[in-house]
C-alpha cells in the first residue's frame, strides 16, 4: 500500500487541476492564438506561471484505485497490474478470462 501522504497529495492536485483547468485553457488558447500581439502573449505567459504548480494535469500520477501503488498501472480497470492480477484469478473482474496458449 502506498503512504496515505502521497495519495492525499495526489487527490489534492487532482482538485487544483480541476479547478484551473477552464483558466488554463484560457490563457494557453491566447497564447497559442497567431492574432494576438507579443505584449498579450507575454502577459498570457505571466498569468500562466503565477497560477500554482500543481494545478497542471501533467503533474497527476495514475494511482491503484484500491492500494494506491503507482506503479504497473492497468488503465483499463484502474488497477495496478499486481492488483489487477489478483482479482481477475478470483473472477471479480466482469469480462476478464486467463488466457492459455
Amino acid at each position: 500500500m502506498a503512504k496515505k501522504s502521497k495519495i492525499a497529495r495526489n487527490q489534492q492536485r487532482a482538485v487544483l487541476v480541476e479547478k484551473y483547468a477552464e483558466r488554463r485553457a484560457e490563457l494557453k488558447a491566447i497564447i497559442k492564438d497567431l492574432n494576438t500581439s507579443f505584449d498579450e502573449k507575454i502577459a498570457a505567459r505571466d498569468a500562466l506561471n503565477k497560477l500554482p504548480k500543481d494545478s497542471s494535469r501533467v503533474r497527476l500520477r495514475n494511482r491503484d484505485s484500491l492500494n494506491g501503488r503507482p506503479r504497473g498501472y492497468v488503465g483499463l480497470a484502474g488497477l495496478s497490474r499486481v492488483t489487477f492480477r489478483k482479482l481477475a484469478h478470483k473472477g471479480e473482474l466482469p469480462g476478464i478470462t486467463k488466457s492459455s496458449w
